[in-house]
């Protein structure tokens, strides 16, 4: 094996668009009402971005029972909002966290995170478009 230079090293820039489900959300909005539906929206963010830390908690702490839990009650929140690529990813790491696969859960939780981060931005932008 040769040298390695600075210029063979290639840098992963991974970039997922997350979709909401436009129609589930609107589902909301015509069940509840818009103040109602803006509550409950406001309040499963809230919970999605706190079981997003509480996952990297038990993920740092290697608490395989309490990280597949968490994962699980984000699928559920996700879902309800049309966040279904969150809901799959969180799936896939309550699937690692049940197995005790270490590497896999390490690579789902940073993937879990940064499709987290960008659905709830994406959630913030709809709602503020009153869908």
């Amino acid at each position: 094996m040769g040298e390695v230079l600075l210029a063979d090293i290639l840098t992963l820039a991974p970039d997922e668009p997350v979709r909401l489900d436009r129609d589930r959300l609107s589902g909301l909005y015509l069940d509840l009402g818009r103040t109602a539906a803006e509550d409950v929206i406001c309040r499963a963010v809230e919970e999605l971005a706190a079981r997003l830390g509480q996952c990297e908690s038990h993920w740092r702490g290697a608490d395989w029972p309490a990280l597949g839990k968490c994962a699980r009650s984000l699928v559920a929140i996700s879902d309800q909002l049309g966040m279904a690529l969150l809901a799959r990813v969180a799936g896939d790491l309550a699937t690692a966290a049940t197995a005790e696969d270490g590497p896999a859960a390490d690579a789902v939780l940073f993937r879990l995170v940064r499709v987290g981060d960008r659905s709830l931005t994406a959630v913030w932008d709809l709602r503020d478009l009153s869908v």
